[in-house]
Parts: C-alpha cells; structure tokens; sequence
C-alpha cells in the first residue's frame, strides 16, 4: 500500500505536534486543487482540554486570500474567535460531524466572540467543499493520519 492508503500511514494524537505537520504536508499536497472557500473569514480558534503541550493549542482559519489557510497561532484583529474543547474540536475537524458541532454549540461547549454571522456563513456555504472530490479525499487523509 502507499503512503496515502488506509493502514499504512503513521498514525498520530489529534492536534499533536506530528498530527499538525503531516496535516500540514498533507494539506500541500492538495495545494490548488481544493475548492475556493464560500466565504472570506478571519477566525481564531482557541482549543481547550487538550491532552498534552500547555493543554491549550491557538491556531486560526483565513480564507481572505481565497484560499483555506489553518494554522496554529492567531491572527490579528480576526472576525471572531471560537473557544472549544478537545473532544467537539475533534469531532468537527477530523470526524467531520456537523450534528456534533450544533449540540456543542446549543450545549454551550462552543463559544464564538465576534461576529457570529461570518462563521453561519462559513457553515452554510460549505466552506470545506464537501462534496468536491479532492476535499474528501484530503478530508479522508486527515483521518487516516489520527490516532
């Protein structure tokens, strides 16, 4: 099997210092072939609970270029900032779960500061591509590099 093919790649902790640079080259490799996101947003995200490092990990969402860029750190003078724990992080990001992502938010495990109308235009413009076949494809990637 190569590289890109279930049960062969390493497998790595979400949100782990690994997981991030093979999502990172992964994400490369796609370079020009995902769709342009729906909506420019400048998004900080703040992920609480996670189970190594400081327990904190900041990274970002900026899709101004017209690309998708998401990174650690933050940027300046974002749109809004989300704070989220591990486990709904997880679930949003790798699993894909968008249910998951509404009970949190209704449970109050999601807290968006800002303008809140950028991130439900974000959703609902399918700013992951979902139905694009490179975007489930590179979606498909990410979790087969997390353990």
């Amino acid at each position: 099997m190569g590289r890109g093919e279930r049960g062969s790649v390493a497998k790595f902790a979400f949100l782990s210092e690994g997981w991030v640079e093979e999502a990172r080259r992964i994400r490369g490799e796609f370079a020009g072939r995902l769709p342009t996101p729906a909506v420019p947003i400048r998004m900080n995200q703040v992920v609480k609970g996670v189970p190594f490092g400081s327990g904190v990990l900041e990274a970002h969402l900026d899709t101004t270029s017209g690309d998708l860029d998401l990174e650690t750190g933050h940027l300046d003078s974002p749109d809004l900032t989300i704070t989220v724990d591990y486990e709904t992080a997880r679930a949003i990001l790798v699993d894909g779960d968008a249910q998951a992502a509404m009970q949190a938010f209704m449970a109050g495990r999601i807290k968006v500061d800002g303008d809140i109308t950028k991130l439900l235009a974000l959703q609902s413009g399918g700013a992951s591509g979902s139905d694009d076949a490179a975007a489930v494809e590179l979606g498909r990637r990410i979790q087969d590099i997390t353990a």
